[in-house]
């Protein structure tokens, strides 16, 4: 949306200038030209924990540029399955104390509670960058919507414990990438 477009004629507010107080939703530009509506709470802040892996107990979504990336570094059968037309990676046993109550967790998941990818090669898929997020768009050419998935605010202990606020931070956890994608939404499930 340019500044023509906006009701009040003022620019989109930069992520640092989002006020604490500021009620959603809340239009912000992530990246130059690349903007996202903000609908939770912009003094939320986030921060992984140590030892909390609630979020690799998953099978991730990997959209086609993740898919590139991956095979670059993994085996994609080996690590990989394909749901309802999908690829993501596969969630099976692991022995160790990081994994869910079923003993399960993403293919990637170390016994130390890190990613290997993350560990390894300093990437990881899109929807890992995204996470304690969601993001949909709700036509085409609509803007990304971004809230705080829902199952976050139940499991993930990072929610709230540090002075990192979200919204001052969203090209940290949205890579470019999502505005390329006609479907970039995270609420799918493996």
């Amino acid at each position: 949306m340019s500044t023509d477009e906006r009701p009040d004629g003022a620019s989109p507010p930069t992520p640092a200038a989002v006020p604490v107080d500021a009620d959603p939703p809340v239009t912000v530009e992530v990246y130059p030209g690349r903007e996202a509506v903000v609908e939770f709470d912009p003094s939320l802040t986030f921060d992984c924990v140590d030892g909390c892996t609630w979020c690799c107990h998953h099978g991730v979504l990997l959209y086609g540029p993740d898919l590139h990336e991956l095979a670059e570094r993994a085996d994609l059968s080996a690590s990989t399955t394909e749901v309802r037309g999908e690829r993501f990676t596969r969630r099976e046993p692991k022995a160790h104390d990081h994994a869910a109550a079923d003993g399960a967790a993403c293919h990637f998941l170390d016994g130390d509670g890190r990613c290997s990818l993350h560990a390894t090669d300093d990437w990881k898929p899109a929807r890992c960058s995204v996470f304690p997020l969601s993001v949909r768009r709700e036509a085409p050419d609509a803007p990304l919507r971004v809230d705080v998935r829902e199952a976050a605010t139940d499991h993930c202990d990072g929610l709230d414990v540090s002075e990192r606020r979200l919204v001052a931070n969203l090209a940290a956890f949205l890579p470019a990438v999502l505005w390329e994608l006609p479907d970039p939404d995270t609420r799918r499930e493996l």
